[in-house]
């Protein structure tokens, strides 16, 4: 692993490669459990969220992975234009942060349900930590593989069959349950909910170049990032939403897999709480890794990698799950404004043109002032500010939209009179 671009001759992903990336990261129980979120929006309109939402999210978190492809570089790396060599470090501690959190949230929805799952048996089957351990050491040895041939062909058996898994459980949640269903009990604004299902996409905004920095063509890596979590995503939340409003569970992943287990299904079910898990956590050490070596190359990435994945597993052990939904909040406050930013900076103000050489050169055309740029970390805190304005105020046009167009016009406000 390097910060350095990755040389055209040896990116070596397809467009279905991305694909099936893309699908495996989406098909979470998290997700799941977040669309149970949506319950008291009502099924219709809950339903609408999350295809807006997903469209929205979705869009922005493929033009990220844009500017990886374009030149081989990674996400925090692809930051500093914009934030200054310096100034991408502060990004790049906040995404080490929220990946940690979610590398950790991901390891206790898997463990509660491999323990549920394992309970007829006994033992430590029957033990959240048991399956928090097992499944976190699975994730991290499944990142120290990201992009070997090894990798790529378990990545892409293991999707293909937890699409079978999905569909046993799709027809659990809406036939399989045998109830119709209901309104959800009290009520949740529709940008509310919004925010809520935008926050899902845009928290891998800042790792999907990380991994387009490997793909062959920029166009067949964008579209197949954009449909394969676009589709997988979206199918995951209308399960947790369905779910919860037949049930009023508050772990619709976990009741579903019951509903499995009870239906002879058990097997199936297990192999959906393992490799689901995974496949959308690994992601999380992985880019945790290469966040930190943004910062510093003093350590080597292999120990590096170590180190986030057994930190995600000591976290996973005590962190507050009810605190979930603040958590997703507070990636959409912190992350939507900072790539209002960044696309600004490098759709319009840059025309998908970078000097690669000065990115990586201190006192160079990105060093602006002492490593930071001014203009960039302006609008950004502008756009955090809206955000919670936004949130604070429980305003129904929602937070999201608001304070990326915010952050977006403000820094390209500030550097056109720079510059004029």
């Amino acid at each position: 692993m390097d910060i350095r671009p990755v040389p055209n001759s040896e990116r070596s992903l397809r467009g279905m490669d991305f694909f099936l990336l893309w699908a495996g990261v989406a098909i979470s129980l998290a997700e799941i459990w977040a669309g149970g979120f949506l319950a008291p929006m009502g099924f219709w309109s809950g339903l609408w969220a999350i295809l807006l939402g997903h469209l929205i999210g979705n869009t922005l978190m493929a033009l990220g992975g844009v500017i990886g492809s374009d030149y081989g570089i990674m996400s925090m790396v692809s930051i500093r234009p914009a934030f200054g060599i310096r100034g991408s470090n502060l990004a790049a501690i906040l995404n080490i942060i929220q990946l940690i959190g979610w590398a950790a949230i991901m390891l206790i929805i898997g463990g509660r349900a491999g323990a549920a799952l394992g309970k007829p048996l006994g033992g430590l089957l029957a033990v959240d930590a048991f399956w928090v351990v097992t499944i976190g050491i699975g994730t991290l040895l499944w990142a120290m593989w990201t992009g070997k041939t090894v990798w790529k062909i378990l990545q892409n058996v293991s999707v293909c069959a937890l699409l079978l898994v999905i569909t046993a459980m799709t027809w659990v949640a809406f036939g399989g349950l045998q109830v119709k269903p209901q309104a959800g009990e009290g009520t949740m604004a529709f940008m509310t909910g919004l925010d809520l299902v935008i926050a899902m996409p845009i928290s891998w905004m800042p790792l999907v170049a990380d991994y387009s920095r490997s793909a062959r063509y920029t166009r067949s890596a964008f579209w197949n990032t954009w449909w394969g979590y676009f589709l997988l995503s979206s199918w995951m939340y209308a399960l947790g939403l369905q779910a919860t409003l037949l049930t009023g569970e508050s772990d619709p992943g976990l009741l579903i897999l019951d509903t499995m287990s009870g239906l002879g299904l058990a097997v199936p079910a297990l192999f959906m709480v393992v490799f689901s898990t995974i496949t959308s956590d690994f992601p999380d050490v992985y880019s945790a890794t290469c966040s930190l070596l943004n910062i510093s190359q003093r350590v080597s990435a292999r120990t590096v990698m170590w180190i986030a994945g057994l930190l995600s597993i000591l976290v996973a052990l005590v962190f507050p799950m009810e605190q979930y939904e603040n958590f997703l909040f507070f990636i959409g406050a912190m992350f939507i404004p900072l790539f209002g930013v960044v696309l600004t900076d490098y759709f319009i103000l840059r025309k998908r043109k970078l000097d690669v050489g000065g990115i990586y050169e201190a006192g160079g055309v990105y060093w602006y002032r002492n490593g930071y740029n001014p203009a960039a970390l302006a609008a950004w805190a502008a756009g955090f500010a809206v955000y919670e304005v936004m949130a604070l105020l429980k305003a129904p046009i929602g937070g999201s939209i608001p304070s990326m167009l915010a952050a977006g016009l403000i820094y390209w406000a500030i550097s056109r009179t720079k510059r004029g």
